[in-house]
């Protein structure tokens, strides 16, 4: 993973709970974790699970005896996730490379991923891992994003970004964007191991909060950074941002 969508440090972990989890993750998670819990598993790995929007439904939606173990390469995203969490509750968590699971062959019945694939180098690579710690008939959940047309509020961060600079912008928002092509998972996945592939498209619709939106948006991510280092007035470009949002979608004033 390059520096650039690896970084997950400082305040971004907190940002991208608050801002992002409630617009963006929370609908998808709690859709994901209904179709592992009607696997009925008796244990399930959870890789990217960043700062547990997914365990957190996870664990609400499967029995009580099942185990629950989260991964992430960044231990700040975990530390947030654990919070969670009460004593007892049956969930661990662990600094996993999903391209190098650290796990037997075979341990898992299923396995859950949640808009994490787009960031793996050699998605092919972490496919193999995934089937290869599946026990015999295991399912794997994951989801991706749709590109800019299918979510046009990143498209207009990107472009609102840009103007600030445009001979170099930040690139971060065309990369958790960039695996929509049904065609390239389905064929990704079969090179992975994986024979039968079953691909459905999900949509849901919220209303903003623009400014946790917003915050959720560009400090949530290395977006920040990015920005900082171009020496650039963060909060000038923040309004920027609102009000293309609004401009787009609407100020219920």
């Amino acid at each position: 993973m390059n520096d650039q969508t690896a970084f997950f440090g400082g305040s971004i972990p907190e940002n991208y709970d608050a801002g992002l989890g409630p617009h963006i993750f929370a609908d998808f998670a709690g859709e994901l974790a209904a179709r592992v819990a009607a696997e009925d598993p008796e244990n399930v790995l959870e890789l990217a699970a960043g700062t547990g929007i997914v365990t957190r439904c996870l664990r609400d939606a499967l029995p009580l005896d099942c185990k629950l173990v989260a991964t992430d390469l960044s231990l700040v995203m975990l530390g947030i996730a654990a919070t969670k969490f009460d004593p007892g509750e049956e969930v661990s968590f662990e600094e996993v490379d999903a391209m190098a699971l650290p796990y037997d062959d075979h341990t898992f019945d299923c396995l859950a991923c949640q808009f994490g694939v787009m960031f793996f180098p050699d998605k092919v690579e972490s496919f193999k891992e995934a089937r290869r710690v599946l026990k015999p008939g295991g399912v794997y959940h994951l989801n991706v994003w749709d590109g800019w047309d299918g979510n046009p509020f990143a498209r207009i961060v990107h472009e609102a970004v840009e103007k600030f600079f445009p001979e170099d912008p930040p690139q971060f928002y065309k990369v958790p964007f960039s695996y929509p092509d049904p065609e390239l998972i389905e064929a990704d996945l079969k090179a992975g191991g994986f024979e039968e592939i079953a691909i459905e498209t999900v949509n849901f619709v919220k209303e903003i909060d623009y400014p946790l939106f917003v915050q959720g948006l560009l400090h949530g991510n290395p977006v920040a950074a990015e920005i900082e280092e171009r020496g650039a007035n963060i909060e000038e470009i923040t309004n920027a941002v609102e009000a293309a949002l609004k401009s787009e979608f609407g100020d219920p004033g």
